[in-house]
């Protein structure tokens, strides 16, 4: 990237995100002429999909930043069900970090973001199966809650809903469903509830987002026609941002991390094709919104505010946005006097940040610490500062959500800061901070969100906040914001967190699973962190009847605000095979607590803060293991060294660099992490090496790459090819091939009661071609379909043996899942 285009990303970055940790944006003159433009267009558009990553950012973008239109995007799911790139994160906690991705991706892009409560729980190849999984009423009741509030004028589907088993299940499920809530958003007698707090609502039409993926490929989709379809010229350039509607959208795309997308800008002329599917065509084919009056003239009164901000525009001083002020306070004033409810609100939002922009009116609500217990007093610095030679006063305040008012009256002169310091009683009841749709258990398909208000939004809801009232020319403004957190860092300088209500005590049990593989009493070592000073109490932990655990409890006193301490408890297993969650639970005053904190920190993201149960998986298993040694080479991230170090093999974590003739004689095996040879270029150097071990007498055992590129010609000794190929269904019956092989005999008789309790999936990316020298141990499929075959291959090398498999020991390992346990200690004993 050239410093000309850094220097523009950054400034669009400005524009329209709050870099994760960083200060602020303040928006330059022409990014506030930009926001103004905006301000004269009423119309919306919203993009339904599947996941994060499935929408069109380019066509976000422009429908954002050309069109001017308030712009979606309906993710039915938060991407809980992906692999994680760069760290070990999966299911809930991968959902949490794609959330606050697709957040950052629409601060950039300019859209907004939406979700249903739809569990993304892993591939699904038909939408009948998705939508048994799904709990389809709960879904589709959440699709027209959005659609009726957010109100679009056109609804855009990334999917076709007339190809079922082309793509992905959830795909072709959120095209479908699409369909019906187009038509049921505007029927009354449809969850007449929600029409309590919103209304019926008809969009104008609904299109499906042609790409060429859709025709095989490129060269059919240029011989395509193409003349039934709308065409959006979107390659716009952009002066006022400096950026192509490209960059944008690259940039946007850029902030799905976890899922490998990094995204080059680019320029020039695009196309985006769409199909009508529902609704009157278009006569202007460049046009989506033709028809829909989207001036100021579609609002009862609108039309002298359209015209006033007309002039305002052509008027508009890029040296001296402040000369705006006065003009804008009057607009406000007009519009504050709408009947019209919904633009009128969407509206007064947008132009009160345009006035305190354009004012360089800065207001913010500082608390003293970057976490807080409900009930407690917590100190809070606000300041407000006027830019401007706008005459205003800062009139009052009100600490939300206690709706407690303070009177202020202070004039705020130009560039004259006014701070000061309050102590705010929280209430007792005030909600943890944590994701509010994992409050409740949820299901495999769904999460639990029972209050209506939550349903859709998208964040973390953070209840904190500060509404400072300034008047403006006799006009009183009111202006909320959260109260932050921020400090100064030595070397990135002022940083900025959310704030985060947690409770008086957190426990983690140490160990996520624990194996016994006999009745000798095992050590449970429990953490306990303090959420406040002067934290004292009594933990507990409890397991099912047959499981004995001493003492009953113990005591703890930790003196200051996030101290730890260790707790141990002896557990001993029942005599037979047993599995069964262990809780952790502290005691203060009465009052149980049972969360365990989890934060998730990035550097693309604000950190999240989880509110789980504290429990873990316990494990009374018929498990036997040969070798001790092990050498496990980490690829794109996973938990499965912990799970082998609980079976009780010595874990070694080998960087290639690491890699050599004389190390690798230290070992038993050695485990390939998931996708190492998609991540991990240097293996192209050690992979001599690695099959030398192998010829030696070694053993290697693969977990699954992707179809993406591979670092090494052959990932084996022998020819196989990576495919998609995979068996989705955890519950699918699974055939032994050769009841005889010692990978299902030895050290473990490996039975199909070994293939019970799976999670998620069976397995991944199978070959689906390999080399005779494999032997494939295992045959099983999805409903309807050809048996697989590439779950687990095997195959002598010299004095050793190479087994690559797909079986998903990355998800069942971390799972406490018995049998994969047992394959897996069969797989690196097949040498001994």
């Amino acid at each position: 990237m050239t410093e000309k285009i850094k220097h523009l990303a950054a400034s669009i970055l400005l524009l329209f995100a709050l870099t994760a940790n960083a200060q602020p944006p303040k928006p330059t003159s022409a990014e506030i002429y930009h926001k103004l433009e905006k301000l004269n267009f009423l119309g919306s558009a919203l993009y339904i999909a599947a996941h994060p990553d499935d929408e069109n950012t380019r066509l976000i973008a422009y429908l954002a930043n050309t069109t001017n239109a308030r712009t979606g995007y309906l993710s039915l799911t938060r991407g809980d069900g992906g692999q994680n790139l760069i760290g070990n994160e999966l299911r809930e906690f991968l959902g949490v970090i794609r959330t606050q991705e697709l957040i950052e991706a629409r601060n950039i892009d300019g859209g907004e973001q939406f979700f249903s409560r739809a569990n993304d729980f892993g591939y699904s190849k038909m939408p009948d199966e998705t939508l048994k999984i799904w709990d389809k009423t709960e879904v589709l009741q959440d699709m027209v809650w959005v659609i009726r509030n957010f109100k679009p004028d056109v609804i855009i589907t990334r999917f076709d809903h007339r190809t079922p088993g082309s793509t992905h299940g959830h795909h072709t499920s959120s095209a479908m469903l699409t369909q019906e809530a187009y038509t049921l958003a505007n029927d009354a007698s449809y969850e007449p509830n929600q029409l309590k707090s919103t209304q019926t609502w008809q969009a104008k039409r609904a299109f499906f987002n042609i790409s060429w993926w859709f025709f095989g490929n490129k060269e059919n989709f240029d011989k395509a026609d193409k003349s039934k379809y709308v065409n959006l010229l979107t390659g716009t350039y952009y002066p006022l941002l400096g950026l192509s509607n490209q960059e944008i959208a690259a940039l946007s795309r850029s902030r799905h991390k976890s899922q490998g997308f990094g995204s080059t800008g680019e320029r020039g002329d695009d196309m985006e094709y769409l199909e009508i599917i529902k609704g009157d065509v278009p006569v202007n084919k460049q046009n989506i919104f033709e028809g829909i009056d989207t001036s100021w003239n579609r609002v009862k009164g609108g039309k002298p505010i359209g015209n006033a901000l007309a002039l305002i525009l052509k008027g508009y001083d890029f040296k001296n946005p402040s000369a705006s002020v006065p003009a804008l306070v009057k607009l406000y004033a007009q519009i504050n006097a709408l009947e019209d409810s919904y633009w009128k609100n969407i509206k007064l939002k947008e132009l009160s940040d345009i006035i305190a922009q354009c004012a360089g009116l800065y207001l913010e609500a500082a608390a003293e610490a970057q976490s807080v217990t409900p009930g407690s007093t917590l100190k809070i610095r606000w300041e407000a500062i006027n830019r401007s030679p706008v005459p205003m006063a800062f009139k009052s305040y009100t600490l939300l959500p206690m709706n407690s008012p303070a009177s202020v009256n202070l004039p705020l002169q130009n560039n004259v800061g006014e701070k000061a310091t309050i102590d705010a009683v929280l209430p007792a009841s005030l909600n943890y901070t944590s994701p509010y749709w994992l409050d409740e258990p949820g299901t495999s398909g769904m999460y639990t969100v029972n209050d209506l208000q939550k349903i859709g939004k998208a964040d973390i809801i953070r209840q904190l906040a500060m509404a400072f009232n300034v008047e403006i020319n006799g006009v009183s403004i009111p202006f909320e914001r959260k109260v932050i957190y921020k400090f100064n860092d030595p070397v990135q300088g002022e940083v900025y967190q959310p704030l985060d209500i947690i409770p008086d005590v957190t426990t983690r049990i140490l160990n996520k699973v624990q194996l016994f593989t006999s009745t000798r009493s095992q050590t449970i070592s429990i953490k306990v962190k303090a959420g406040r000073d002067n934290c004292k109490g009594s933990l507990r932990f409890e397991l099912p009847e047959g499981w004995e655990v001493s003492p009953a409890s113990v005591p703890f006193s930790l003196p200051l605000k996030g101290s730890e301490t260790v707790i141990n408890f002896e557990v001993k297993p029942p005599a037979l095979p047993q599995e069964a969650t262990g809780r952790s639970i502290a005691t203060i005053e009465g009052k149980d607590y049972d969360r365990e904190q989890t934060i998730i920190s990035y550097p693309h993201i604000d950190a999240q803060q989880v509110l789980l149960p504290s429990v873990a998986k316990f494990n009374r298993a018929d498990l036997k293991i040969k070798g001790s040694n092990i050498a496990y080479i980490m690829g794109a991230g996973d938990n499965v060294p912990e799970s082998l170090e609980q079976m009780g093999y010595t874990i070694a974590i080998l960087k290639p660099a690491d890699i050599n003739p004389e190390r690798l004689k230290e070992f038993d095996a050695v485990v390939m992490g998931i996708r190492a040879y998609n991540v991990l270029e240097d293996l192209a150097f050690k992979q001599s090496m690695l099959m030398e071990y192998v010829n030696n007498g070694g053993t290697i055992v693969t977990q699954y790459n992707t179809t993406g590129k591979l670092t090494v010609t052959e990932p084996g000794p022998y020819h196989l090819r990576v495919s998609r190929e995979r068996v989705t269904d955890e519950n699918a019956a699974v055939t032994f091939i050769d009841p005889s092989h010692k990978v299902l005999n030895y050290p473990n008789k490996i039975t199909a009661n070994d293939f019970k309790g799976w999670v998620q999936e069976q397995g991944l990316y199978y070959p689906d071609e390999w080399a005779p020298e494999f032997t494939p141990i295992f045959a099983s499929h999805d409903a309807g379909e050809a048996d697989q075959k590439g779950a687990v291959l095997v195959a002598k090398y010299g004095k050793g043996y190479y087994i690559y498999t797909g079986l998903s020991f990355f998800r069942e390992l971390p799972a406490g899942v018995s049998g994969a346990y047992r394959l897996m200690a069969n797989l690196i004993a097949i040498g001994q």
